[in-house]
């Protein structure tokens, strides 16, 4: 199974959910290929925020290695799932999609909302880990079954 995280500039909330599934499924053995883009480019080659990066580390996950990548309508071949952190992230993937098949693959990464962007916030990186981290492993229960 191949899963792409899509945030604005895969720098903050992507990164993290690539990270922690990539790292969860891992552990469990699945063979799964987690990665994430942005669909701004204006982050292309850098590694993830380092707040996001120490928020991560706090948790016991490494995304340091990470390097940011633009959304490319390539993924809607390559990956099985696209999940995106918030509505605008949401339309803009959409918005690229040229099939049904295509637009099936993408969906909200909580199915119940947004994942805030924590940027412009400090306060906000730690509850943002968790709460991806909390995702993460109800996606592998829910993918995995």
């Amino acid at each position: 199974m191949k899963i792409l995280m899509v945030c604005l500039g895969n720098i903050c909330r992507s990164p993290l959910a690539h990270g922690i599934l990539q790292h969860l499924a891992d552990e469990k053995k699945l063979g799964w290929t987690v990665h994430s883009a942005g669909t701004g480019n204006w982050h292309v080659g850098n590694p993830p925020d380092h707040r996001s990066v120490a928020a991560a580390k706090r948790l016991g996950y490494d995304i340091s290695t990470q390097r940011a990548r633009h959304f490319s309508t390539s993924f809607f071949d390559e990956y099985d799932h696209i999940l995106v952190m918030d509505s605008n992230n949401l339309k803009d993937v959409l918005r690229l999609a040229t099939t049904p098949q295509q637009r099936q693959k993408v969906r909200l990464f909580l199915p119940e909302g947004e994942v805030t962007d924590p940027y412009y916030d400090n306060a906000l990186f730690d509850p943002v880990s968790k709460q991806v981290e909390q995702r993460c492993k109800e996606l592998i229960a829910e993918l995995e079954a």
